[in-house]
This record gives C-alpha cells, sequence and structure tokens, in this order.
C-alpha cells in the first residue's frame, strides 16, 4: 500500500520569550493508506505537535512532511488550510459543533468551504449521518443530542468530504466508559471500510482498539509496534 504519510526528521521548536522548548526533536514515521494508528505519550511527549504538524495545523521547524504525494513542509496558511479541507477530517475531544446548528448543517459545513451546491451538501450529509447512525437526529440541535451523538455528528463531519485521513484527538475523552466503546466500536467499523485512521490517546484501552501503537517520549519516538492484543469489546 503507498504511504499516505510520510515524516523524514521532522522538529518542532518552539520560543517562549527567552525560553526554547523542542517540543518534537526528530521523528521519522511513515503510516500506510488504510492504517489504524494510535499515537501516545505521556503530557509533553510530544504526541499532540506530532498531530498537529500530521493534521497541517502547524508545520515542523525542520525535516519533511509528505502528506499523499504532496510535501506540505513549508506551505502557507492558506495553503494548508486547502489540503486540511480536502485531505483531513477531524475528531476533537470536545465535538466542536456550532451550537446554533442543526446535525445536519454542522455536517454539511466543510462542503461549503469545498464549493458544493447546497443540494448536494443536504444530500451527502444527510447519507453520512445515516451511515454514523443519526438519520433520525438530522434536524437535532446539539444540545438535544446525548455526548456519543455529538460525538457521531463530529465524525458525520469528518467524513463527509471523503479525507486521506481522520484524525481523532482524544475522541473519547468526554464520554463515559459505555459510550467511549461504542464510539470506538463505529472508528472500528470505519477502518473495515477502508478509512485510513489516526488517534491521540493518553488511555490504553483506548488505544488498543488501534492497529499500530506510536509511543512518544521527550519528542521522540520509543516504539513503533504493531498491535497484537486489539480491542473488539462492545460494550453496547
Amino acid at each position: 500500500m503507498p504511504n499516505v504519510i510520510t515524516t523524514t526528521d521532522i522538529s518542532r521548536i518552539y520560543k517562549m520569550g527567552e525560553e526554547v522548548i523542542q517540543a518534537l526533536k526528530s521523528v521519522t514515521i511513515k503510516i500506510e493508506r488504510g492504517e489504524y494508528v494510535a499515537f501516545m505519550g505521556p503530557s509533553g511527549s510530544g504526541k499532540s505537535t506530532l498531530m498537529n504538524i500530521v493534521g497541517c495545523l502547524d508545520t515542523p521547524s525542520n525535516g519533511e512532511y509528505i502528506l499523499n504525494g504532496k510535501n506540505v513542509s513549508n506551505m502557507s496558511d492558506d495553503e494548508l488550510a486547502e489540503v486540511r479541507n480536502k485531505e483531513i477530517g477531524f475528531v476533537f475531544q470536545t465535538f466542536n459543533l456550532l451550537p446554533r446548528s442543526t446535525a445536519l448543517d454542522n455536517v454539511a459545513l466543510p462542503l461549503i468551504y469545498a464549493g458544493y451546491s447546497k443540494e448536494d451538501r443536504t444530500e451527502r450529509a444527510m447519507q453520512v449521518l445515516t451511515n454514523v447512525g443519526l438519520g433520525n437526529r438530522a434536524k437535532h440541535k446539539p444540545n438535544e443530542l446525548s455526548g456519543g451523538q455529538r460525538q457521531r455528528v463530529a465524525i458525520a463531519r469528518a467524513l463527509v468530504n471523503n479525507p486521506s485521513i481522520i484524525l481523532a484527538d482524544e475522541p473519547t475523552g468526554n464520554l463515559d466508559t459505555k459510550t467511549s466503546y461504542e464510539i470506538m466500536e463505529l472508528f472500528q467499523e470505519l477502518h473495515d471500510k477502508g478509512n485510513t485512521i489516526i488517534m491521540v490517546t493518553h488511555e490504553d484501552d483506548i488505544a488498543h482498539y488501534a492497529h499500530r501503537i506510536v509511543r512518544l517520549r521527550d519528542g521522540l519516538v520509543e516504539t513503533d509496534t504493531i498491535n497484537t492484543n486489539i480491542n473488539r469489546t462492545n460494550m453496547a
């Protein structure tokens, strides 16, 4: 399978006044299309910085990042925004839904930036909402949905553009245990359909849904291992 992500010796340095913080030191990873990878590590390990670079929310200070055949290492903010909209679907711990918009309108939002007509946006958003089991909640606003349903809306929004990668940042962080496992089963279904999924988590039981676990420490990859203990427990 071709690599969808290749980083070569990427580092990230932040300057905070006189202090220089090296969040990433030298990270080289390759992720193939269709993989399901978890980034793990303690606070300050660099996992969130790596996620931000992989998600084109930030650029490396040094090194090279190739996303789906494009060198995105030195792109401008506008160029990065275009790549994000086309290539990456984000799922956040806090859902990041627009509170006054319906589930359908929240899911359709990326398609506005992509230039789809209103009719096509509505059709595509409804299709994806139905795929995540929420077709009957399309007209509900976020405050009328449970936490698990809100995260399903966020996942549908991440999927609506057919991205190359789904990036999930602590996707179960605000959910109870039962709902967390339901959401992880949904991610597994998405992976089974061929989606490339990269997840940041500090929870071992959540990481073990991934097929590969990359552990970071002090800005470096500590271990990069195939997960032989995949968690397929359905708590629903």
